[in-house]
């Protein structure tokens, strides 16, 4: 890619916002990998550089302090799966035996008792997670956080899979995965955890619910391929990203991937609000407070990726934006046209814009 690619401010509709022990978290957090001896010493000496007490204070500003504790130390953790074994380690070219050391983890988050990978940190460090989990929240929460976990695992080693074949995939394929190898489906119940309540099962499941949680991570996803594909395309070995796979998909320069990825989430950005705004309307109060964590959630994530060294990689400095912008680039109701997302344009009532008038109009009247 060429050093000169400059990406542009990002719209963002959400204010900043960051919990006031953010300092104390991050290094709670920096004890939490020294302590359990999470990746190598090398990589724990970089991690902990990443401001990710930071990150999960943005993510619960208003959150339990031992809840974004909890958050911190276990993106870290994620980090030390993702960067140890995927990204930099041997197996991430090894799909089948990547599955078998992520499969043997995942029994150590479902049942932290089983002796196995007794002398492994990262298992060490996934049963106090889980232990804390398990403290902080409901036995679903529990129960979703392993099945997110899961999840997560599945679509790294499908990634191995090309990782190893040096291929790219098709645009549809990618943006399924990408919902889930960004591990931002395992963070969403600490949502809740960090405020202490459960939504309702209708709730949860609920097809407009679903539809937004999944932009919160399309949005995250496709601004941490942007914000990172400097640091990726500098970096020795294999990369895949939302720019490789629309320059392949469509025979595009880097500078006309990056404008059609930012005009991506950009469109998902307006979905997004719009289903906001529906869902604080006729939402519970539970609901709101969830809905306004996948705002955070995403506005977090989009002030670390422009002022973490993990992205601003100060020993050869990426072209990233230093601030955001209140106007999108695409504001079309119309759905993109990937096959795996498009019904996220169908889940939102026809009167949902007439109900959101007529609310704020009674405000007016009170």
């Amino acid at each position: 890619m060429p050093s000169e690619l400059i990406v542009p401010p990002l719209y963002s509709p959400t204010s900043p916002a960051i919990h006031p022990r953010h300092t104390d978290i991050d290094a709670g957090t920096t004890a939490w990998a020294e302590h359990f001896r999470i990746g190598s010493q090398e990589l724990r000496g970089r991690l902990v550089k990443h401001d990710i007490g930071t990150f999960s204070a943005r993510i619960l500003p208003e959150g339990r302090d031992e809840v974004i504790l909890l958050l911190s130390d276990f993106v870290l953790w994620l980090f030390g799966v993702d960067d140890g074994y995927c990204e930099e380690g041997e197996l991430g070219h090894r799909p089948g035996e990547l599955a078998g050391v992520l499969h043997r983890l995942i029994r150590v988050a479902q049942n932290p008792q089983t002796s196995m990978l007794d002398n492994d940190p990262l298992a060490a460090g996934l049963r106090d997670l889980r232990t804390r989990v398990d403290s902080y929240g409901t036995t679903d929460q529990a129960a979703r956080w392993v099945d997110g976990l899961r999840e997560y695992f599945f679509a790294v080693v499908w990634e191995a899979g090309h990782r190893r074949a040096g291929s790219v995939p098709g645009l549809n394929d990618y943006t399924l995965m990408r919902l889930y190898d960004g591990a931002t489906s395992v963070v969403l119940p600490m949502l809740e955890m960090g405020h202490g309540y459960e939504l309702q099962p209708y709730e949860r499941t609920s097809p407009v619910l679903r539809a937004a949680a999944e932009m919160a991570s399309f949005i995250i996803t496709w601004d941490n391929d942007i914000l990172s594909d400097h640091k990726e395309r500098h970096s020795p070995g294999y990369h895949l990203n939302v720019l490789r796979v629309l320059e392949n998909e469509h025979g595009l320069t880097a500078d006309e991937a990056l404008d059609l990825a930012v005009a991506q989430r950009d469109r998902v950005m307006c979905l997004f609000v719009r289903l906001s705004k529906h869902l604080a309307c006729v939402g519970s109060p539970q609901l709101r407070q969830y809905v306004t964590s996948l705002a955070h959630f995403i506005r977090a994530a989009q002030d670390w990726g422009i002022s973490s060294v993990r992205y601003t990689t100060p020993e050869n400095p990426a072209n990233i934006p230093t601030g955001f912008t209140d106007v999108p680039t695409d504001d079309s109701p119309e759905p993109l046209q990937i096959p795996a997302i498009s019904w996220w344009w169908e889940v939102l009532p026809a009167d949902a814009t007439r109900l959101e008038e007529r609310k704020q109009t009674w405000s007016h009247v009170r």
